[in-house]
């Protein structure tokens, strides 16, 4: 498929010489008016298509170099394959909603959630977001990107917003929405729930801890090498002791053994290999191993949590590397 046979391009319209900035213009006129994409999807229809979905840019501002990047190097891989015969259509799209919407409507106003309603919020955002839809399409279609620039797909459409819902409400019916225990993250100054893939962490140091988790009273059957009435509890090293709240398993390796050691009126879980380490980075000097049993005989044991109302479960896991107790 040629683009000259396809829409007659005169050869000697645009000589490759200087004044781009003069000459581009009139290229991309030239395409508008002669109809360039629609000619070579018609011209192709029939053929096998090759579809990219398109990440939609948020409707935020005017383009830089991210955004524009992204466009350029998709259409490059559009003009390339539909020049390979196959059918191409490209719908562009734009994020309607969202945080950099409305961060950047709230420095366009200088205020801030306080001091405006909701609902006049949420029109001003529409508004917004609209305007710099038609922004971006222009800045877009400057750049030379082929697209169906008349029928993009916007996440404000009410068709679309009410596909979300109903693809939600799927996913609830199926029972793949719950509570957990992944952390929703706020921004203060935006006043809005970030997604984790903005938050920037600075660098801060943490202490490592060891933490005593008791084993339940219904497992300690599970220690049948034990006759004794000393509270009994799994010991665990991290480096990340804010997680603790979160806390609902403890990973042991099941080929692995765990020694059960005697220190003043306790019993400490922990892995053989690591009973000297670990009792010399105490200070321990007194103790006693009474028995050893099997990470993978302690699956299912349930211990209570050091300091709220809940439980856990061992669960053997295997590392990639089999003698490494971590």
């Amino acid at each position: 498929m040629d683009y000259k046979e396809t829409i007659n391009l005169p050869q000697t319209s645009f000589p490759m010489k200087a004044n781009l900035s003069e000459k581009e213009p009139g290229i991309l006129k030239f395409w508008e008016e002669k109809k360039v994409y629609q000619t070579l999807q018609k011209n192709l229809k029939g053929r096998k298509k090759y579809i990219l979905h398109d990440g939609p840019p948020y409707a935020n501002g005017h383009l830089h170099l991210g955004t524009a990047l992204n466009k350029i190097l998709k259409d490059i891989v559009i003009k390339f394959k539909s020049r390979k015969g196959f059918q191409t259509p490209y719908i562009p799209g734009w994020d309607c909603h969202g945080m950099p919407i409305e961060h950047q409507l709230f420095k366009e106003l200088k205020i801030n959630k306080a001091d405006i309603n909701r609902v006049d919020f949420r029109k001003k955002a529409a508004d917004f977001a609209l305007k710099f839809v038609e922004i971006q399409k222009e800045e877009f279609k400057r750049l030379g990107v082929f697209a169906d620039w008349e029928k993009p797909y916007l996440t404000l459409n009410k068709e679309y917003e009410a596909e979300i819902i109903n693809s939600f409400g799927k996913l609830a019916t199926s029972g793949y929405i719950y509570k957990g225990f992944k952390p929703i993250y706020w921004c203060p100054q935006c006043e809005t729930a970030l997604a984790e893939a903005e938050v920037e962490y600075q660098e801060d140091p943490s202490p490592s801890i060891y933490v005593k988790f008791s084993v339940a009273e219904e497992s300690l059957s599970k220690l049948s090498t034990l006759n004794s009435q000393l509270s009994t509890y799994f010991l665990i090293w991290t480096t990340t002791p804010w997680t603790l709240p979160a806390n609902t398993a403890i990973a042991l390796h099941p080929d692995l053994e765990y020694a059960l050691v005697k220190v003043n009126n306790e019993i400490l879980i922990l892995a053989e290999v690591l009973v000297k380490e670990v009792m010399e980075k105490g200070k321990i000097s007194n103790y006693e191993i009474l028995g050893k049993i099997s990470g993978e005989k302690l699956e299912g044991t349930k211990y209570s949590h050091p300091f709220l109302e809940s439980r856990g479960r061992i669960h053997p896991t295997r590392g990639l590397d089999k003698s490494s107790p971590y």
